[in-house]
C-alpha cells in the first residue's frame, strides 16, 4: 500500500527524521534561502541603487550570473549533473554557489512519477467534456491512485470503503469519474461555490449520472394550452400558468420546458452516484457533511457501516489542512488523499517571520497590506499544521506570501518563449514602479534605524504598493504600451478608484521620451531580474517540500490514530506540477 519510503527525499539521507531535520535547519538558518524565499520582492527590483540583484546575491557570483543564458542557468539549477560540468576554463560557476544548487536539490522532495503497472482505463467521451488534456491527466490518475488505494484499505481491514468525500470539487470532475464506468464508486461532492455546482450537474447529465424527473404529460390538453397561450408568449411562465388554469384537466399534467424539469440521481446498487453538499469548510470537521449523506440504509445502520476516504485535486490554501485533519476528526474518514495547490492562499498560524539579520527583513511585509494582514490573523489552521514544524528551535517555521507563491512555479516546466513573456511582464511592473516613486506616485517606506536612513540598504527600504491586475494582451508588446495601458487603467477603472486622482496629477503628462529614457536606462539590466526570478522559483521548490513534510509530520504526530501517512508523486510534472499527494490511513480501532 505504501512505498518504500514515506518520503520522496533524497538518498543522501539514510532516513525520513534526519532529511527533517536537515530541511528543517536550512530553512531556519541559511540567510540565502531566506532572502530568495521571502526576502525579496520583484516590485522594488529598481526603486534602490544598485538594486536587489547585487544586494540579494555574492559579489563572486555576479560575473557567472550575468554572462550565462538564462536558458542555460535553468538547466544548471534544475536538470545538469553537477559533478559532469563542462565550461570554458574561468567561466564556470564559483563553487559556493554550486553548493547552494546542490543544498536546494538535496533538500527538495523528488517529483519523478512512477505510471501504474496496470493500464488505467480510458475516459469515456461523456465523461471528459469540459476537461483540458492538464485535467483529463489528472482526474484519470487520481481516480486510478484513490481506487487503488481504497482496495488495499479495504484488503488491509477487510472492510469496504462506501463513499468518497472530495474537498472542494468544483465542476466535479474527478467525482464524475469515480461515479461512472468502470469505478462505479458513491461520491460526495463538497463546494461552496453555487456556479461550480450547477455547472457539474449539467455536466453530470451528459455523463448519464442523472436522469430527468418523470412527468405528466398529454398533447392534446398542451396543444389547448398553446391555443389559448397565444402566440409570442414562448417565455412567459406567468401566461403558460394562465392558459394552463383555463384548459379543464390540465393541471393533472406538467406542461413545464425541458429545461425546467429537476434532474435526479437515482441511488442504486452496482452503480455510482453522486450527491452534493454546498457549503464552505472551514474545519476538518465534516459532522453536517456525512450527516447528509445517501447510504441507502437505515439511520441506525448508516452512521456504522458508513466508511469515507477523503480525496482533492488541488485543493487551495487551508483546504488541504480541512482535508487532512478530516482523518483525525471524524471517526466515519477511514483515510485521506489530498494534492494541495495554491499555497499563496494558505494562512499564516505562528505569526510574520522573524530573521536574525536586520537585511533579511522581508521588504514584502510593509509593502503589502495583505502580508500584515494574514500574517497578523494567527490562524490555528494555518501553516505549519504539525507540532514539530510550529516549535522548531522554539521559534518555528514561518513562511511569508512571497515565499508561499513562489512555491507554485514549475522551473523545470519552464520554456525559452514563456520565461521571456513573464521575465518581460516583471520587468515592465518593476520600470514602472520606479516611474512611480520618481513621479511622486508612492514614497519610500524604511524598515531600519533612523541611523541607517542616509544609506539604506535594499531590505530596509521599500515602496507603497499599488495593485494593477491584468492588463490587455497589447498592453505587453512595449514598455510604452505597458505603461500607457496601466495608467488608463488605474484612471479609469471603477474597481481602482482609489488611484485616479494621484495618477491624473502624477503620471497624465508622462511623455514617450520619458518613457523610452527609462527603457534605456534599466533595459541593459533586465537580465539581472531574470536571473532573480529564476533563482527564487529553484529555491522554492524547498518552500513546497516543507508544507508537504509539514502535513505528513501532523499525520505522523497521531500515531494512535494514523497507522500509515507518506507523501508521493502522483502525475507527471511536466503535466501538473503540483503533483505531491499526502496519504494517511487511519488505525482500524480508532
Amino acid at each position: 500500500m505504501a512505498p518504500s519510503k514515506p518520503l520522496p527525499c533524497s538518498n543522501v539521507f539514510p532516513s525520513p527524521e534526519s532529511y527533517v531535520e536537515a530541511l528543517l535547519d536550512f530553512a531556519t538558518n541559511s540567510d540565502m534561502f531566506q532572502i530568495l524565499c521571502g526576502g525579496v520582492h520583484i516590485l522594488d527590483f529598481f526603486t534602490t541603487e544598485p538594486g536587489l540583484f547585487r544586494a540579494a546575491l555574492p559579489d563572486e557570483w555576479h560575473p557567472f550570473l550575468l554572462s550565462c543564458d538564462i536558458m542555460r542557468l535553468l538547466d544548471l539549477l534544475v536538470r545538469d549533473d553537477l559533478d559532469d560540468l563542462h565550461f570554458e576554463p574561468g567561466c564556470g560557476p564559483p563553487e559556493s554557489f554550486l553548493r547552494y544548487v546542490r543544498s536546494i536539490r538535496d533538500l527538495s522532495l523528488a517529483r519523478e512519477f512512477c505510471p501504474p503497472s496496470e493500464k488505467l482505463p480510458v475516459l469515456p467521451r461523456s465523461v471528459a467534456v469540459g476537461m483540458r488534456p492538464k485535467k483529463i491527466h489528472e482526474v484519470r490518475h487520481f481516480a486510478g491512485y484513490v481506487e487503488q488505494l481504497s482496495r488495499d484499505v479495504a484488503a488491509s481491514c477487510g472492510r469496504e470503503i462506501t463513499h468518497f468525500v472530495d474537498f472542494g470539487s468544483g465542476q466535479n470532475y474527478l467525482g464524475r469519474t469515480l461515479a461512472s464506468e468502470p469505478y462505479n464508486r458513491r461520491v460526495v461532492a463538497v463546494e461552496g461555490r453555487e456556479n461550480n455546482v450547477a455547472a457539474a450537474k449539467g455536466l453530470d447529465r451528459v455523463a448519464g449520472l442523472a436522469v430527468t424527473e418523470k412527468v405528466r404529460r398529454n398533447k392534446k390538453l398542451w396543444s389547448k394550452v398553446l391555443e389559448i397561450r397565444g402566440p409570442g408568449k414562448e417565455h412567459d411562465p406567468a401566461a403558460l400558468e394562465a392558459a394552463v388554469k383555463q384548459v379543464a384537466g390540465a393541471e393533472a399534467f406538467d406542461f413545464r420546458p425541458v429545461g425546467q424539469l429537476d434532474w435526479q440521481y437515482k441511488l442504486e446498487d452496482g452503480r455510482g452516484h453522486v450527491q452534493y453538499v454546498s457549503g464552505r469548510l472551514d474545519s476538518g470537521d465534516l459532522a453536517d457533511v456525512l450527516a447528509k449523506v445517501e447510504h441507502g440504509h437505515k439511520e441506525e445502520e448508516r452512521r456504522r457501516e458508513l466508511r469515507c476516504m477523503a480525496i482533492s485535486i488541488h485543493s487551495c490554501g487551508n483546504l488541504s489542512h480541512h482535508g487532512i485533519r478530516s482523518l483525525l476528526l471524524n471517526p466515519e474518514i477511514r483515510s485521506v488523499a489530498i494534492v494541495g495547490c495554491c499555497y499563496n492562499l494558505m494562512t499564516e498560524k505562528l505569526g510574520p517571520p522573524t530573521y536574525k539579520h536586520t537585511y533579511l527583513r522581508p521588504t514584502l511585509q510593509a509593502l503589502n497590506g495583505r502580508v500584515v494582514a494574514e500574517s497578523e490573523k494567527r490562524d490555528p489552521h494555518g501553516f505549519p499544521m504539525s507540532e514539530r514544524f510550529s516549535t522548531y528551535r522554539d521559534k518555528g517555521v514561518r513562511l511569508n506570501i512571497t515565499a508561499r507563491m513562489m512555491a507554485c512555479q514549475a522551473p523545470q516546466n519552464w520554456t525559452q518563449e514563456e520565461s521571456e513573456t513573464f521575465f518581460t511582464r516583471h520587468f515592465f511592473r518593476a520600470v514602472l514602479q520606479k516611474m512611480f516613486l520618481d513621479r511622486g506616485v508612492v514614497s519610500c517606506i524604511f524598515h531600519g534605524q533612523p541611523s541607517s536612513r542616509e544609506s539604506p540598504s535594499p531590505f530596509d527600504v521599500s515602496t507603497n504598493p499599488v495593485t494593477i491586475g491584468s492588463l490587455r494582451k497589447g498592453c505587453h508588446s512595449s514598455l510604452k504600451a505597458y505603461v500607457r495601458g496601466a495608467v488608463e487603467k488605474l484612471t479609469t477603472s471603477t474597481d481602482y478608484k482609489q488611484y485616479a486622482d494621484v495618477m491624473r496629477e502624477k503620471m497624465a503628462n508622462i511623455t514617450d521620451e520619458e518613457i523610452e529614457q527609462y527603457e534605456t536606462a534599466y533595459l541593459p539590466r533586465k537580465k539581472e531580474l531574470c536571473v532573480i526570478w529564476s533563482l527564487m522559483a529553484f529555491s522554492a521548490t524547498i518552500v513546497e517540500s516543507l508544507i508537504a513534510t509539514d502535513r505528513w509530520s501532523f499525520l505522523t504526530e497521531h500515531e494512535s490514530s494514523v497507522e500509515q501517512a507518506w507523501v508521493e508523486s502522483v502525475f507527471e510534472y511536466r503535466e501538473s506540477p503540483r503533483n505531491l499527494v499526502v496519504v494517511g490511513v487511519k488505525r482500524e480501532d480508532a
